[in-house]
């Protein structure tokens, strides 16, 4: 062009191409060059002064209008499940635009707070302004805190209440949110990153007196991140659903089909019912039954119920209340399998010979009616000849055959040699105010053992069926243990005098006869935690890797659908390739596999983390009022920084610092599990017996100090200002030292040889 082009007309070029706005593009399109340039740039400066267009670094845009590339929040989740986000920079005067994702089938799951590079298109419609493709995820929500509040002059600080973060927050006084001190409140950082002096944060939501024994299981709830409120859009679609007919399915109404739960369970996801085989070809061999909750009927790939169970992965249980994944429409009512009430089902008949080898299944969908209600504790003294008057009915047609059942599965399980560790699980009782009452070791009895053999039992069944249907599913692999972790388990075994054998491929049985050997002995509970620590972490995956800890080549979780994400997709496959209906495995559902075993892994590892601080919180709590006292306990792990010891009557786990030890240097060997002092030689080691008194314990935190009194049954000698004697024996701590010296440098030729391959 030969002349300059007008306002209006450089306003629409800006508008028709967002991504072509710097000056340079602006002059290429109008043909301006040499000299005119320089009335461009006095016209451009003309609109942003009148406010029509707004410098951005080297580029100019309409300041009510959004770049095409930018970065947007996810903000919230509609009725339809339809994501919507904000624009992090907003200059217009207009109200802030309102952004629609458009989500691939590829794309990572999205939520409320997280922050996306997103491309955008402006749309003409009444509900948003904007459509919005993820390019790549930034970040995630601000960092996040839980704390106690404390008021000061320039505002408040906060006090984090996790373990060894010693670090404060600042916030200021209009950030506070009306924080009251001693609060505990949840925070969020308000400033970058890396400034100078405390990080700031501001108040985002009040918690309550942290000191209430309630708030311990909230605490870990908000410090893991754990979603406890469920939106409206997943209550409302819940609270429309209908219970299931029996058109479609078959009518299992009339078997006597019972639950056998804990006496305080808040669902009951399955149940079970066993016979003898009135096959004359499986002479001596039993029928069981197990049914489990049709969860995929009500919760449909893609609608709200489902994003929501997905995103929780898991339902978290904790001793004062329960994290659904599911609302309680379901998770207590439909999908209840309820004393009495005809419910929707999958269930899977399976037959097992007079070995306890399971010879054949088939799964069926149904319309099930429970015959009871039990619990553990009332099955298992109605099988030792306590009967009340609930069980008396079921005795001949129901409690006996399970357990005739139960123990021909007993015999295959001997041969098939699952890892058979024995560590006690901990309760702790409450209560109704929330304070602990006791703490005790859960009663591992054969009730409990009879239902983990029938679901075990119906989890290959699943996985079995799939994989020969090629259908997609998840399974539940854990893999051998690496060669370093055996390396430390037989060190620790050689320590206790046992030996693991080497130079063989690992199986579950070489692992058993260690723990057999170690039974009863002084170094029992010792084998039995060092081989839980060199077994790795189980997860969910598509690809099928096997069950190295129940030894078996395939397992997949059906029997909880109710509670874990995993068992849904395993019911969706099983509808899918069963062609029961339209509610099996959806194409997203498949093609996601890989992203949505990799988050339930996560999600169950993070209420694992959460269900734990939360019994440590309680059990610190329970210990508060016994300060000063002395325990019996065990050597259960060893740091540089530290020994921690587990005491005997309760299983908590406290710390004796390393810096109460005396003044001497204590060397750390991690591959036998010890510390040693430099000068004496005063060793502590793995599996030890300790006597110990406790110093501190701190229900906030969960945190438990200790002062070591007596190892081994021999008083601690110390000497001026709490250090240890000398070794009485000629040169023994000195030979002790050399050996652990050689040792370490030992240990660094081998870390040196490795970094250079």
């Amino acid at each position: 062009m030969s002349k300059l082009p007008t306002k209006a007309e450089i306003l629409e070029w800006i508008s028709d191409n967002p991504t072509l706005t710097s000056k340079r593009d602006i002059a290429k399109a109008f043909g301006i060059k040499g000299a005119a340039r320089i009335d461009l740039k006095r016209i451009l400066k003309e609109l942003e002064a009148e406010g029509h267009l707004q410098k951005r670094q080297k580029t100019f845009r309409d300041p009510d209008k959004l770049p095409p590339v930018s970065v947007i929040q996810i903000t919230e989740a509609d009725s339809d499940g339809d994501l919507y986000a904000r624009p992090m920079e907003w200059q217009g005067e207009g109200a802030e635009p309102r952004i629609l994702m458009t989500l691939r089938a590829s794309d990572p799951a999205l939520g409320p707070g997280d922050r996306i590079l997103g491309r955008l298109t402006e749309v003409k419609d009444e509900a948003h302004q904007y459509n919005a493709k993820l390019i790549r995820r930034i970040g995630t929500n601000p960092q996040r805190v839980l704390g106690v509040f404390r008021k000061s002059a320039e505002g408040g600080r906060i006090l984090p209440i996790d373990k060894g973060d010693h670090k404060e927050w600042l916030v200021p006084a209009g950030a506070t949110n009306g924080a009251k001190e001693g609060e505990l409140v949840e925070a969020e950082q308000s400033g970058p990153k890396g400034r100078m002096g405390l990080p700031r944060a501001r108040v985002v939501s009040r918690l309550g007196d942290p000191s209430a024994p309630k708030a311990v299981s909230l605490i870990a709830i908000h410090q893991h991140g754990i979603p406890d409120q469920f939106p409206d859009a997943v209550i409302a679609e819940a609270d429309g659903k209908k219970p299931a007919v029996l058109t479609g399915r078959e009518d299992m109404r009339d078997m006597p089909l019972v639950t056998i739960d804990p006496a305080d369970a808040r669902d009951h996801d399955d149940a079970c019912w066993a016979h003898a085989d009135d096959d004359p070809k499986n002479k001596g061999g039993y029928v069981i039954w197990v049914a489990i909750a049709d969860v995929a009927h009500y919760v449909a790939p893609g609608s709200a119920l489902d994003r929501e169970a997905r995103k929780r992965g898991n339902s978290s249980y904790f001793p004062d209340r329960v994290v659904p994944m599911l609302p309680d429409r379901l998770s207590g009512d439909l999908c209840s399998l309820h004393e009495g009430v005809p419910r929707a089902c999958i269930a899977v008949r399976m037959q097992i010979d007079a070995t306890g080898d399971k010879i054949g299944h088939r799964f069926v969908r149904g319309l099930m009616r429970s015959a009871a209600s039990l619990n553990y504790q009332e099955v298992q003294r109605a099988r030792d000849g306590e009967v009340n008057e609930k069980c008396a009915p079921l005795m001949a047609e129901v409690i006996d055959p399970l357990y005739e059942a139960y123990d021909l599965l007993v015999k295959a399980r001997a041969r098939r040699q699952p890892l058979d560790l024995d560590l006690p699980e901990r309760k702790v009782e409450l209560s109704d105010a929330g304070e602990v009452i006791s703490v005790n070791f859960r009663d591992r009895l054969d009730a409990h053992k009879l239902i983990e053999e029938f679901m075990i039992l119906a989890n290959v069944a699943a996985a079995e069926t799939l994989s020969a249907k090629k259908s997609p599913l998840l399974f539940r692999v854990h893999e051998e243990p690496s060669p370093e972790k055996l390396d430390a388990l037989r060190e620790t075994a050689q320590t206790s005098g046992l030996t693991l054998a080497k130079g063989q491929v690992l199986q579950t049985a070489h692992l058993n006869r260690l723990l057999a050997a170690a039974k009863d002995g002084d170094f029992a509970e010792l084998i039995n935690m060092a081989t839980l620590r060199s077994m790795t972490q189980a997860y969910y995956s598509p690809a099928n890797f096997g069950h190295f800890g129940l030894a078996l080549r395939s397992y997949a979780h059906f029997t909880s659908p109710i509670r874990r994400y995993s068992d849904l997709i395993v019911h969706r496959a099983l509808v899918s390739s069963h062609q029961w209906g339209d509610d099996g495995l959806g194409p997203q559902d498949a093609e996601d596999l890989d992203n949505t075993a990799t988050h339930i892994s996560d999600t169950e590892r993070r209420s694992m983390m959460a269900e734990r601080d939360t019994t440590d919180r309680y059990l610190a709590a329970f210990l508060s009022e016994r300060v000063g006292n002395e325990f019996a306990g065990r050597i259960s792990g060893v740091a540089k920084y530290g020994a921690f010891v587990r005491l005997d009557d309760t299983g908590a786990d406290g710390l004796v610092p390393v810096r109460s030890l005396g003044n001497e240097f204590f060397h750390f060997d991690r591959d036998s599990g010890t510390l040693m002092g430099a000068d004496s030689g005063f060793t502590l080691a793995l599996g030890q017996k300790v006597t110990v008194k406790l110093t501190e314990a701190a229900p906030i935190s969960g945190s438990v100090a200790l002062e070591l009194i007596s190892v081994e049954g021999d008083e601690v000698p110390r000497s001026g200002r709490g250090g240890y004697r000398k070794s009485r024996g000629k040169g023994g701590g000195k030979r002790k030292l050399n050996r652990a010296k050689k040792k370490t440098a030992k240990v660094e030729r081998k870390v040196s040889r490795t970094r250079r391959k």
